[in-house]
């Protein structure tokens, strides 16, 4: 069985932070590009391997991957060399998932309620995010002991969450830029050769 990754993308999509990932772990990848505009995403086709027609989708030793956070800690754990995913056995890969996830369940949806403006419930607690306010502190916190999630150590977790913090600084999500500790943050990954590469082929 072949150990490339066939890589359903689009550059205008969350799959650019699959892409990255890619990048980053030195897999051997096949891009398949889908064309929204031609409404590929949702052929027969590819609804048999994302039924939800979305972006990024991986098939890899024959098995289908969906979903950027879930995308992204699968390449981590299959090419280990990379040394982007502590160790099962490592205390601090229970803070790798916390912030990991806590992009998908947290960073994500407060972004999208923030620039699109949708108006927030009036019990907040219903929210698993609970407001913006409180996802920009806890990302402090976190950052606050750098220069990564981990501290010293670059993790995949950084990927995702560095992905979400690049998106909402370019379209003007309140509080992200200005901040030092975001924007700083945001440099360090922009330095980062594998990231540098993709962009330098974002059509």
């Amino acid at each position: 069985m072949t150990d490339e990754v066939v890589f359903y993308h689009n550059p205008r999509s969350r799959a650019q932070m699959a892409h990255w990932m890619l990048e980053e772990v030195g897999a051997p990848y096949r891009i398949v590009p889908i064309d929204f505009g031609k409404g590929e995403h949702k052929a027969p086709s590819f609804l048999a391997l994302n039924p939800m027609g979305k972006l990024p989708t991986i098939v890899h030793r024959g098995t289908v991957v969906t979903e950027t956070a879930a995308i992204i800690a699968y390449l981590a754990d299959a090419y280990p060399q990379a040394g982007l995913a502590p160790a099962l056995d490592d205390p601090s890969r229970g803070t790798y998932y916390r912030w990991l996830f806590f992009g998908a369940g947290c960073i994500e949806p407060a972004l999208l309620d923030e620039i699109l403006k949708r108006p927030a419930p009036e019990q907040k607690t219903a929210l698993g995010w609970g407001s913006y306010d409180d996802v920009l502190n806890a990302l402090k916190t976190a950052l606050g002991k750098g220069p990564y999630l981990l501290g010293d150590r670059f993790s995949a977790a950084d990927v995702y969450v560095g992905s979400e913090l690049r998106w909402g600084m370019m379209f003007g999500a309140p509080g992200l830029k200005g901040e030092t500790l975001f924007e700083d943050y945001v440099a360090r990954l922009n330095d980062r050769p594998a990231l540098q590469r993709i962009e330098a082929t974002a059509g």
